[in-house]
């Protein structure tokens, strides 16, 4: 028989429950509706907005034309348009979240408002605070260069994000429209709007740029849509996959992804766009080659849109989105200036 046995500390730690404290779960909350808030906005999104914007402003002063604004007020204003756009962007991310969460829930379950990471109030708040903000933003701007252009451009875009997913417009679910309601916007009136930044938007050569993006982007737009087919088709929202069905739709986009670019060198020769000639055919030749082999992995299987959130060819869209914006730069850039910036540098 034992005598004078005592409880082991050891065994007794063991058998606590181990509880954190209120400040160690306040800060997992915290950060949880951090991440969630970030995820809201989707971040990678953002990045062609913005380059897409810094980039027309950038175009616009080194193309012929008078300039609103020079040196460092000219990089002030093109860093306030920059985050402007990527403001707007966020803003139109979390406010179609907001309207398709029922949809979401089949197609993309582990987005924020799904999971209950954010509510569908903090989303509308979020909306409308980055939404604002960007406005108030391109305000700045046009007063600092003078060009009412920029914030009548920003009112535009805020109005089709609305229209794109706030019944009863609602023109997501209405086919070639909501390929429109995205193009114009996020692609003619983009382009347009950068190029406010530094000139009058009463410009055919900023126009013409707006008009190549806007078509690219009428066609490529349509490649999310196939990954969602199914809660689209349950909600009645009419894409262009889910009207015509995966094969027929790709045979829509493709000439899209390719012809647009015909455009830039063509506007080079006939004297409308007025960077290096050379390096504009440069471009047009290398988007257009880039867009048919997309064309072509599309065409070949257009089921396989249907199997992934980020298609590849999503993702080739994305990335020519952003060729685009850094080959129009490079085109207009004088060739002198590399020259002035290497010495500086060196």
């Amino acid at each position: 028989m034992l005598t004078g046995w005592r409880r082991c500390p050891t065994m007794a730690a063991m058998s606590a429950t181990y509880f954190p404290s209120d400040e160690i779960v306040s800060r997992f909350r915290a950060r949880r509706t951090v991440m969630g808030y970030w995820q809201l906005a989707r971040p990678f999104t953002l990045l062609a907005p913005a380059l897409g914007m810094a980039s027309g402003g950038i175009v616009a002063f080194f193309a012929v034309g008078d300039k609103a604004v020079v040196g460092w007020e000219f990089l002030k204003v093109l860093l306030l348009g920059t985050i402007a756009a990527a403001l707007l962007n966020a803003a139109s991310n979390a406010l179609n979240q907001i309207f398709d969460l029922d949809i979401d829930r089949i197609n993309k379950p582990g987005r924020p408002l799904c999971t209950g990471t954010v509510s569908s109030m903090g989303a509308g708040v979020f909306a409308a605070i980055t939404a604002a903000m960007a406005l108030i933003l391109a305000g700045v701007v046009s007063t600092l260069t003078g060009h009412w252009g920029t914030i009548a451009l920003f009112a535009a875009a805020t109005f089709f994000s609305l229209a794109y997913s706030v019944p009863p417009m609602r023109m997501k679910s209405r086919g070639w429209w909501a390929n429109v309601t995205v193009a114009l916007p996020r692609g003619t009136l983009l382009k347009v709007a950068g190029w406010s930044l530094a000139q009058s938007i009463l410009s055919v050569e900023a126009w013409y740029i707006g008009l190549i993006m806007g078509l690219f982007l009428l066609g490529a737009t349509t490649t999310k849509d196939f990954a969602d087919v199914r809660g689209d088709a349950a909600y009645g929202v009419k894409t262009l996959p889910v009207v015509y069905g995966p094969e027929k739709a790709a045979k829509f986009v493709a000439p899209f992804i390719v012809l647009p670019f015909l455009l830039i060198p063509l506007g080079g020769l006939i004297g409308v766009l007025t960077g290096h000639l050379i390096d504009l055919i440069a471009l047009g030749a290398i988007c257009t080659l880039w867009g048919a082999h997309v064309a072509a992995r599309i065409l070949s299987d257009p089921e396989s849109l249907t199997q992934t959130e980020n298609h590849p060819a999503w993702r080739h869209m994305y990335y020519m989105m952003i060729f685009l914006q850094v080959g129009f730069v490079l085109a207009y850039v004088p060739y002198e200036f590399y020259g002035s910036m290497l010495r500086k540098l060196i």
